[in-house]
């Protein structure tokens, strides 16, 4: 289950700042056509840090609605309280969600033991598979090898997400893990790099946008073809250059907005894309065959 590509889903929202509900749906149901792995509702990408208690449960339960039975929920439950992580990885356990992604706590910046609690916290508290989250740039903190091999003795703890950029991290922690563990790139561009690397797949910003095209890449990986692979993934490079040259989600939420998959609406304190990046994004989707 654990492995593929797995889209991290944008939240569209209405003229008025609500969550547009229908047109979540509708993105999740061309997401399954298009052939994605599996779906993260209420990521980073997600806007998940402005998403009230009752909206963040609402598009967890939108996701595993229309999804449930086709391909893998990971639903976006972290926070940097424990006890709201708990509750809301709770909450994705009863709503029918196949795993949870939990990023490290941010602001708060725990010590690695802290991290460590944290997380066994959550392990503790709610039976479902979880997925770590490293995204030090985020976060702050860097969970280190030695304390995500500590994790992964725990019974619930079965993966993680490093958005790190760093490929020698599957060969630091193979040395250190005492037993299966899937590990995700959380970097597009590192997607095909970390699982030449050992790597089992991505959870991606860019298959937002190409979707098909992103779950081929994976397909051509699980068969050990990474020259098609490589190949496939060079024609993306400038998308995925172009989706983080300012803070994500922000050009994603633009480029859904040009395939007609939602608003471009971001909320507080996130802004639209600059002038100069939406000219960026038409003139590299145009280039994709996407306008």
């Amino acid at each position: 289950m654990f492995k593929g590509i797995y889209t991290a889903l944008i939240t569209p929202f209405t003229a008025d700042g609500e969550v547009d509900e229908r047109a979540f749906q509708s993105f999740v149901e061309w997401q399954i056509e298009q052939g994605i792995h599996g779906l993260v509702p209420c990521g980073t990408t997600g806007e998940s840090p402005t998403l009230s208690h009752n909206e963040h449960n609402r598009v967890i339960d939108l996701c595993i609605e229309v999804a449930k039975g086709k391909i893998p929920v990971m639903a976006g439950t972290g926070s940097n309280s424990t006890d709201e992580a708990i509750m809301t990885t709770r909450h994705a356990k009863k709503a029918g969600a196949d795993s949870v992604l939990v990023v490290a706590p941010y602001y708060n910046k725990p010590t690695q033991e802290g991290i460590y609690q944290h997380f066994k916290a959550i392990n503790d508290a709610v039976d479902i598979p979880i997925i770590l989250y490293n995204v030090p740039g985020r976060s702050v903190v860097n969970m280190s090898d030695d304390t995500i091999a500590r994790l992964a003795e725990l019974p619930n703890i079965v993966g993680l997400k490093d958005a790190t950029g760093d490929l020698a991290r599957p060969y630091t922690l193979r040395a250190k893990l005492k037993k299966p563990f899937q590990l995700f790139s959380g970097e597009d561009m590192t997607a095909v790099a970390f699982n030449v690397s050992g790597g089992h797949g991505c959870i991606s910003v860019a298959s937002n946008i190409v979707p098909k095209a992103c779950a081929k890449i994976q397909d051509a990986c699980a068969k050990n073809d990474y020259v098609s692979a490589l190949t496939l993934q060079d024609k993306l490079t400038e998308l995925n250059d172009v989706l983080f040259c300012e803070t994500s989600p922000i050009p994603v939420k633009y480029a859904a907005s040009l395939i007609g998959k939602s608003l471009p609406n971001l909320r507080l304190p996130l802004v639209e894309a600059s002038p100069e990046t939406k000219d960026k994004i038409k003139k590299i989707l145009s280039n994709l065959s996407l306008l």
